[in-house]
């Protein structure tokens, strides 16, 4: 027996479902499907008392093939006692048209403004907690002068270690290369002119105004600030942050402060020795491939020094210093639930130290030129 018999002509006419309609016989249904003409008018009842085990597949498919094929105005009724699940799924199918017609919505005014309004109150919340961590923070180095055992030298002593002793190697190897590089691209360019001393000049105020300082930093940036987060993140989440509080311990002393102060102390130093090789680097490319001999580099060298020059890249290294510390510690004690979550923040603590690091460079940039310093 075939599942479907179309009976009658003109503006109604019966579709009979026959015989197995359960899912099993899906392939048939839907070929016997295909067969049924387009363009139907009127009135059509699909006759559902011989049907057997009537399942969502055919139906649904019965639905689907009844939309293709249906002129505009045709009406389908269903009889002989239809499956009791007919009436969602013709609501399914309505609705999943409609959805596929209507065009793209665009964001209103009303989904706008309130879109703005949230990241606005989480951008809010975001500085209220920052401020309020640098407010505990400041409120330990205050109580720190009352009582000096607060500064955990030895802790102090450890992280100056990691942070600035290990650094060497590393600041020293990027400044020297990164000045040769410098050396090397401002000859080929002041050749042309026959200025090549003055890349004595060009390496002089670049490394000791800019790059000593802020290639520094962003060292420092990547291995201290992911270092601070990790740390402390892993502790967070194995309590040992609560742990500290519960024997009357406070986090921010014992973990915060002798970060920030170790990278205080080590910054600068850092940054003189970054510029130390930055200077070298210049002073052997110079040599090597404009044939400047040492002694006239070092003379050119302080010809081009103006009494700022030095102490402009110097003063940045605290700022810095403290921007990637507060950052990375912060961003180690809001680790909670998850090694996913520590790993993210550890992250978001790298990218947003060296941001901040640039976007104060920017700043100094602006404030030195408009002080003439």
């Amino acid at each position: 027996m075939t599942a479907l018999e179309l009976e009658g002509e003109g503006d109604e006419r019966r579709l009979r479902l026959n015989g197995d309609w359960s899912l099993a016989a899906l392939a048939q249904i839907e070929t016997q499907l295909r067969g049924l003409p387009g363009g139907l008018q009127g009135t059509l009842i699909c006759d559902w008392s011989r049907a057997e085990a009537p399942g969502l597949g055919p139906a649904w498919a019965l639905l689907s093939r009844l939309r293709e094929v249906a002129a505009p105005g045709l009406s389908v009724r269903h009889s002989g006692g239809p499956p009791h699940f007919l009436e969602l799924l013709e609501e399914l199918k309505t609705g999943w048209h409609a959805a596929r017609s209507a065009p793209p919505s665009t964001p209103d005014l009303e989904e706008s403004v309130g879109k703005l309004g949230r990241w606005v109150v989480l951008q809010g919340t975001e500085v209220r907690a920052v401020v309020g961590f640098f407010g505990r923070m400041v409120t330990v180095l205050g109580a720190a002068f009352a009582r000096p055992r607060a500064l955990r030298l030895s802790s102090l002593a450890r992280h100056i270690y990691e942070t600035g002793v290990t650094a060497i190697p590393i600041v020293s190897l990027i400044a020297f290369l990164i000045s040769v590089i410098v050396a090397y691209l401002g000859a080929q360019q002041l050749h042309r002119f026959g200025a090549d001393i003055f890349v004595v000049d060009l390496v002089t105020i670049s490394v000791l105004r800019e790059m000593g300082v802020l290639l520094t930093a962003i060292i420092v940036a990547g291995r201290s600030a992911s270092a601070f987060a990790a740390e402390i993140g892993v502790m967070q989440l194995n309590e040992e942050t609560d742990a500290l509080r519960a024997m009357g311990l406070n986090p921010i002393e014992l973990l915060v402060v002798p970060r920030v102060l170790a990278l205080i102390i080590v910054m600068p130093l850092l940054t003189v020795i970054a510029d130390a090789m930055g200077l070298a680097g210049g002073g052997l490319l110079s040599l090597v491939n404009l044939h400047i001999p040492l002694a006239q580099f070092t003379y050119r060298l302080r010809e081009a020094l103006s009494p700022t020059t030095f102490w402009a890249g110097l003063i940045k290294a605290p700022v810095f210093a403290i921007l990637i510390s507060m950052v990375g510690t912060y961003r180690g004690m809001q680790v909670r639930d998850s090694a996913r979550e520590l790993g993210r923040l550890t992250t978001v603590a790298v990218v947003q130290a060296i941001f901040f690091v640039i976007l104060a460079d920017a700043l100094f940039a602006i404030l030195f030129v408009q002080i003439d310093f």
